[in-house]
């Protein structure tokens, strides 16, 4: 059995509120405790009227202090949006906070639109083509090094790092570094083969892992029938046709049919980025997860459950893990 985690973005539903929002990502790091999750992390976003998970470090602590045993991390932070050395103080703290339990996934893109990028303060064309470099200088505040800078709290805490990406170049830039590497099959899914192959075959060993560590994600829905879990479904597919149409809006109810809201260019464009949704009953789910895994083959498993009714969420996370269990 490989291990199944949660990727969470602190999803503000339709009619509930951002302290509503994160207050059910504490009960859904809990269940996820409770029924064998590995890991529980946060997304950074940006300016997003659906995502409440910006300040990830925050929300990170939230959780650590509502869980005892399982990983919290990120999912990633997007390190061109920081300098290395306040990450590395923020999860130095959780590190010291919550020891043993904390994860930094890094990923490159901004996690929002260019104008809220710029309003990060940072230089985005500079810190995107130093992202290599702000990695190893992080992965050095996070270690035992002693030259320049230190971070204080960070340094000696040697925080694991993955890396995240839904491309080659962040597939290449993990097996050069010899990081364990995530890929954002869940909304990405077109080069994710390529990807996890060109990872496995230039790999190079590191202090921090000595063989290629894959996880991919997918977003699932699971529910007592296949037609409430298409209902629940309903709520994902809204937001992808939001964003094509630029509409920044809070995470949508579920709707009784979609051919009444988009496009069949939309629909189109939706179902090939979800395409490894896992969307059903326990039978129908556990038959998609089996081919996924033997498609990829990856170590573990990263799974958002992007449903609006929280209890419903609740739900499909129990059953994912039943559906673990009988694997």
């Amino acid at each position: 059995m490989i291990p199944f985690s949660i990727l969470d973005l602190a999803p503000v539903a339709d009619g509930y509120s951002v302290a509503d929002s994160l207050a059910m990502s504490r009960r859904m790091a809990m269940a996820a405790e409770e029924n064998g999750y590995a890991r529980f992390w946060l997304a950074e976003h940006h300016g997003m009227a659906g995502v409440a998970s910006s300040a990830t470090s925050v929300v990170l602590s939230y959780i650590g202090a509502a869980t005892s045993t399982i990983r919290i991390g990120s999912g990633g932070v997007m390190l061109p949006n920081h300098s290395p050395l306040v990450i590395a103080e923020q999860f130095g703290t959780l590190a010291e906070l919550y020891p043993g339990r904390v994860d930094l996934g890094l990923g490159r893109a901004p996690g929002t639109d260019m104008q809220t990028a710029r309003a990060l303060r940072r230089n985005m064309d500079a810190s995107v083509d130093s992202y290599p470099d702000d990695v190893l200088e992080l992965q050095r505040l996070l270690g035992q090094g002693t030259q320049g800078v230190m971070a204080v709290p960070g340094h000696n805490t040697h925080v694991p790092l993955w890396m995240l990406g839904s491309s080659l170049y962040s597939a290449q830039v993990a097996a050069e570094f010899g990081l364990p590497y995530s890929f954002a099959s869940h909304f990405a899914p077109d080069q994710l083969i390529q990807a996890l192959t060109v990872y496995r075959r230039n790999f190079k060993a590191s202090e921090q892992l000595a063989k290629p560590h894959t996880m991919a994600g997918v977003m699932a829905v699971v529910a007592e029938t296949d037609e409430e879990a298409k209902y629940l479904f309903t709520s994902a597919q809204q937001q992808f046709v939001n964003l094509r149409r630029n509409r920044n809006l809070p995470f949508s109810k579920p709707v009784d049919n979609m051919n009444e809201i988009w496009s069949p260019s939309e629909k189109h464009m939706v179902e090939h980025m979800l395409q490894y949704a896992m969307v059903g009953s326990k039978e129908s789910v556990a038959f998609q997860l089996t081919s996924f895994l033997e498609l990829t083959k990856v170590d573990e498993l990263i799974v958002s459950m992007p449903i609006h009714d929280s209890e419903a969420r609740l739900k499909s996370l129990r059953l994912m893990a039943e559906i673990r269990d009988g694997l």
